[in-house]
């Protein structure tokens, strides 16, 4: 199976709350393990540029992942998600998630 990219966009309207949102994906990136091991191939997070196309969405995550089983991993049982769920909780207007798997990597 090819790896996974998923891209995840927030509409935090709020510069401090996209802020906490940015450093927690930070210590995401430095917490996250499956049996004790990193297991996110990548990680970025940003905010967007402000601009009428971006329809509001103020934050963009990509991760990647060796497989569908690591995302779902990581939808589900990763502790460091978890934690990054509680903090854009009540923050976030509205969050949309897409993925797919890379079979040309011509970023």
């Amino acid at each position: 199976m090819a790896p996974i990219r998923r891209i995840t966009l927030f509409k935090v309207p709020d510069e401090a709350h996209q802020d906490v949102i940015l450093d927690q994906y930070k210590k995401l990136g430095q917490d996250a393990s499956k049996d004790g091991k990193p297991y996110i191939l990548s990680l970025s997070a940003t905010k967007t540029k402000d601009d009428p196309r971006r329809k509001g969405f103020t934050l963009c995550a990509i991760s990647v992942f060796a497989s569908l089983d690591d995302m779902n991993y990581y939808d589900s049982e990763c502790a460091a998600h978890q934690a990054l769920k509680v903090v854009v909780g009540g923050k976030a207007e509205d969050v949309m998630t897409v993925f797919m798997e890379i079979v040309a990597d011509g970023e």
